[in-house]
């Protein structure tokens, strides 16, 4: 990312003095897909690829915001009635709000700011933005009081109260816990992490973006949650101490079958496969072992496909491109219905997979895939 360019726009739009630069990264999750509302585990890693922002106290009661992407401009208040009808401005409103409820007495301030996450490819550009604005507030008016994790809080409560998106933890906590050469495993249910070592020598990580995203995700979304719910609740009549399927075994499954749909069961079955992948991954990396990886992740792509379905024609057709051209590991990455898939290549293979991969998606589809290469990054921080 090009501070150099934040802190010209910035100069430019304000009073001519510089401010703070403060950055956060968009992230990626290696395995571990409709794990979270389970009580499963997750496996992001933030990447080298995030959000900018310059940032000043200007001595008043009022916000002044420019995006120098969208070269919108935005003033607004620190109230709850103060809220700016731009959405983008809206997350810095949010952070504003919810520092403000934790005790942090923010102030005005001036700030622009640019991202190079790209949008719409499941990088979560809003959990940088939110990343980047909580920890710099934290710095600039709260002396730092704020741990880290309630700063990834804050950015997940500015999702639901001021975006109208309901996500789960793990955007803001890859963003602000994101840290180079690691993986982290985070326990949806006791919030517990830890670090793994990601250092794929003679391989590469590239997201293949299909550039689709299918209307009916939210819809369907729901009615997986209600599908796992469903088996949880078949499952309790024998097994009471059961809350999520994280602690469920496909024994457990298998005997409530009878009194589950077809369609519930292999809901179920996905999840708590999905579940132990993550484990297996973890123990992989531990070893420097990508080939157990890769083979993780296609078994997981099959699964979204076949069994949660929550796949398409099109990211089926990168993934089968992946096998054929003899990729490590490949799946759809983020909640599916569109997106990009993930991909673990070797070095030697990757410009004939890229090339042949984006000739053959073209040829079938009329336009071509977005190719993004990823290496595992820091998360939030000051950058002078």
């Amino acid at each position: 990312m090009d501070t150099e360019y934040v802190r010209s726009r910035f100069i430019k739009h304000f009073d001519g003095t510089s401010g703070f630069l403060y950055a956060s990264p968009g992230r990626i999750n290696l395995i571990g897909e409709h794990t979270d509302y389970n009580g499963g585990f997750v496996f992001p890693g933030a990447v080298d690829k995030g959000m900018i922002a310059e940032i000043k106290p200007n001595g008043t009661d009022k916000v002044k915001a420019y995006s120098i992407d969208l070269k919108d401009y935005v003033e607004f208040g620190l109230n709850e009635e103060d809220a700016p009808r731009a959405s983008w401005a809206r997350y810095i409103f949010g952070v504003c709000r919810e520092m403000i409820k934790r005790g942090v007495d923010v102030k005005g301030f001036n700030t622009a700011f640019a991202g190079d996450v790209p949008l719409g490819a499941g990088m979560s550009s809003s959990a940088a933005l939110e990343s980047t604005y909580a920890f710099a507030l934290n710095e600039l008016f709260g002396e730092n009081k704020i741990d880290k994790f309630e700063l990834a809080k804050v950015g997940q409560a500015t999702e639901h109260n001021y975006c109208g998106v309901n996500c789960g933890i793990m955007d803001q906590f890859a963003s602000v816990f994101g840290k180079a050469g690691s993986l982290i495993r985070l326990d949806c249910r006791s919030l517990e992490y830890q670090y793994f070592p990601f250092h794929p020598e003679g391989y590469r990580l590239v997201l293949m973006d299909s550039v689709v995203k299918h209307e009916l995700a939210s819809s369907a979304y729901n009615k997986r949650r209600q599908s796992c719910e469903a088996a949880v609740a078949a499952i309790q009549k024998k097994h009471p101490h059961v809350e999520f399927l994280r602690d469920c075994t496909m024994a457990m499954l298998e005997e409530a079958k009878a009194d589950i749909s077809a369609e519930d069961y292999m809901r179920a079955e996905y999840v708590i496969e999905e579940i132990q992948r993550v484990l297996d991954v973890c123990e992989a990396l531990e070893k420097d072992d990508y080939e157990t990886v890769g083979k993780k992740m296609y078994e997981t792509h099959h699964g979204m496909s076949k069994l949660y379905e929550v796949s398409c024609e099109e990211l089926d057709f990168l993934n089968d491109c992946a096998k054929e051209y003899g990729v490590t590991g490949s799946r759809v990455m983020g909640g599916g219905f569109g997106g990009c898939t993930i991909n673990l290549v070797k070095d030697e293979l990757y410009d004939n997979f890229v090339e042949k991969t984006k000739a053959a998606f073209k040829a079938k589809f009329g336009r071509s895939p977005k190719v993004y290469d990823v290496v595992i990054g820091d998360g939030s921080r000051r950058l002078e």
